[in-house]
């Protein structure tokens, strides 16, 4: 018999919102302020992993990465670019609130962010309103594909990791879930992901492009 889900946990960029910062976001910066594209990513490749697992400020990060030199621009001009680059996938997201709405599923969100971007996205496109905890890298220390992130996100909801289903845009996250026994999603669109927990766990179809 199919276990009913109880419990979903979610990766944010690239299903409910666009990557806050990512390839192309860290390549239209440079463009725009002028910067040399390859030396900023390689400076951000040696120091990302820390900011997203909460060691260093997004301070810090533009330090190492933006402002080890002199600039015409200012941090907080730069601060304000980077967060303008997230932005809502508005029928997953709404898809993701009416299952809470209408399945009382708890939501717990599992995903690699630094802490300022984090809490930004979190704020600007309401996920508080509707996921029952954050374990994100940047809070917990630790970041994908580290298994223990996973371990501490069922612990945290205290559910059994047959009740659980994780969805991430990325194949391998959703590979080291499963060695936990965690069933998983890997995202393409909002259509196919509400096939595929449907017929995990038997959910009613929840209409997409609604609020919920």
């Amino acid at each position: 018999m199919k276990r009913p889900i109880t419990t979903l946990l979610c990766d944010v960029g690239g299903v409910m919102l666009t990557n806050g910062w990512d390839r192309q976001a860290r390549a239209e910066a440079a463009k725009r302020f002028g910067l040399d594209a390859a030396e900023t990513d390689e400076r951000h490749h040696l120091t990302f992993d820390a900011y997203e697992e909460g060691k260093l400020s997004l301070d810090e990060y533009l330090d190492r990465t933006v402002f080890y030199a002199p600039r015409s621009f200012d941090k907080a001009t730069f601060r304000d670019f980077m967060l303008s680059r997230s932005a809502p996938l508005s029928d997953m997201l709404a898809y993701v609130r009416g299952l809470k709405a209408r399945h009382g599923i708890r939501i717990v969100v599992v995903n690699n962010e630094g802490r300022e971007l984090n809490e930004y996205r979190i704020r600007a496109f309401g996920l508080g309103c509707f996921v029952d905890a954050f374990v994100s890298s940047c809070f917990v220390g630790m970041r994908k594909p580290d298994a223990g992130i996973f371990r501490l996100a069922l612990d945290v909801a205290q559910c059994d990791p047959a009740d659980a289903v994780y969805i991430d845009d990325r194949a391998l996250f959703v590979e080291v879930a499963a060695t936990l026994g965690v069933r998983g999603v890997v995202h393409r669109d909002a259509a196919s992901t509400a096939r595929e927990l449907e017929a995990l766990g038997g959910f009613a179809a929840v209409c997409l492009g609604s609020d919920g």
